[in-house]
Parts: C-alpha cells; structure tokens; sequence
C-alpha cells in the first residue's frame, strides 16, 4: 500500500489526494473496481448512442459547441462535487458523444474510413494496456508517472500557447503541420495519451484499496472517459495527417 501513496496520475480528474480526502464519512459502501468498470462501460455506451444521433443527423453539427461547452461544464462540477458522478458522468458522455459524432462526420466527409480506424485503434489500445497493466508487463513506478506526467503537462502548455497565438493569427506549426515533424509529434502526443490510461488503471486500483467511498466508482469511470475522448481525437488527428501526406 506505501507503494501507492505518492501516487500521481497526468489525468488533472485524478490526482493524487482524490480518493484520500473522500475516505472519512463512508456510509455507502467502498469503490471497487467492478463496479468502477460496470460504470465506465455504462458511460462508454451513453456516449456511443449519443454520437450515433448527430453522426447520423449532419444538421445537429450546430450543437458541436453548446455540447462542448456544457461537457466542461459537467466535468468541472465532477470533479469539484465527485458526489454528484451519479447525475454528471452520464450527463457528461451524453454532452461528449452529441460533439464527438459530430466532429467524426466532419472528418468521415472528407476523409472516409478514417473514423472507424479511429475507433478501432482507440478501444484496442485500451484492450492492450489494460491487458499489459493486469499481467504486470507495464507497472506504473513513480519514475514512469513522472514522465508521463511531465508529458502530458508539456502537452497541455504546447497547445494552451498555440491557441493563444491564433487568436493574432499565428500558432505552432509542428502541431497542425503534415509533415514528418508534425507527424512524429501527433505520434508522441498519441502515446502520451495511451500512457495516461496505465496511470487511471493504477489510479482506480488505488481507490479500491483504500476503500473509497462508493460515489468514487463514477469519478473512476468519468477520468479513464477523458484519457479516451482525449485520445481518440489524437488519434484522429494522427490519421488525418498521414492521409495527407499521401
């Protein structure tokens, strides 16, 4: 269990004293992480039905920003009221999946195929990682969440500039560019993001070790919901500029 303490995650839901300062009070039950599973996959379905409704419906593309905007708002309600997961996860992947359909039949128009590849890759790598993390193949030592951590961080500043520098219509190159430099760090970015699942794995076990409150099985289920969204758009993002360069 000292294994464990100093734990950190890249995910900013999860962070090292999240399930430490909910432990007092517990009256419901404890975390587990079947029931952290059960949750997430209920999440991952809302979400797909969701996507399928303005996949299937171009002319919902005007919801892409309403959804985004109250998806942020969802999260930033989970994580300062994780008590409220219950309501605000399912509500999340519902806002989630109505922009993720519509930015993938955005990209399925002008690039066909790309999406189901998109998805494809973004459920095999969790398989995989998951997969690695149970048979003890990849173990999350402080050095390695340090990293990742580090990564992702760098991740988020390399992108927070760029946005700055487009509202006086500049950014960085490397991030959007088709070239092999923006190529090798689509690449980058996508591993990064798969790396961060290992770290929710570890997290979520940690929760169920210490007996978290039952609540916690949603805030579970709603970090390992942002790996993926976030790595499924990199994902797509990758593809897009490999078919470029074609």
């Amino acid at each position: 269990m000292n294994n464990h303490l100093s734990l950190r995650s890249g995910n900013p839901a999860l962070q090292s004293d999240t399930f430490r300062k909910h432990l007092s009070g517990i009256t419901t039950g404890t975390m587990t992480i079947e029931g952290t599973v059960h949750k997430t996959g209920f999440a991952l379905l809302l979400l797909m039905v969701s996507a399928s409704v303005t996949w299937a419906n171009p002319n919902m593309i005007a919801l892409v920003i309403p959804a985004l905007i109250a998806g942020v708002i969802l999260a930033l309600i989970t994580i300062f009221k994780p008590t409220a997961g219950y309501i605000t996860v399912p509500l999340y992947a519902v806002a989630e999946g109505l922009a993720l359909g519509a930015i993938s039949w955005i990209f399925e128009a002008k690039y066909p195929g790309i999406v189901v590849q998109a998805v494809f890759l973004t459920f095999g790598t969790l398989a995989s990682l998951l997969l690695a993390y149970m048979s003890g193949l990849i173990k999350a030592t402080e050095n390695f969440k340090l990293g990742v951590v580090a990564a992702t961080g760098g991740i988020a500043v390399l992108y927070l500039i760029s946005w700055i520098m487009s509202f006086f219509g500049s950014g960085i190159s490397v991030i959007h560019s088709s070239s092999t430099y923006g190529i090798l760090f689509s690449g980058f970015v996508v591993v990064i993001a798969a790396l961060n699942l290992v770290l929710d794995f570890d997290f979520i076990e940690e929760g169920a070790e210490m007996g978290a409150p039952k609540y916690m099985e949603w805030y579970g289920a709603f970090g390992l919901l942002v790996t993926l969204i976030w790595l499924y758009l990199e994902i797509l993002r990758l593809l897009v500029k490999l078919q470029d360069r074609r």
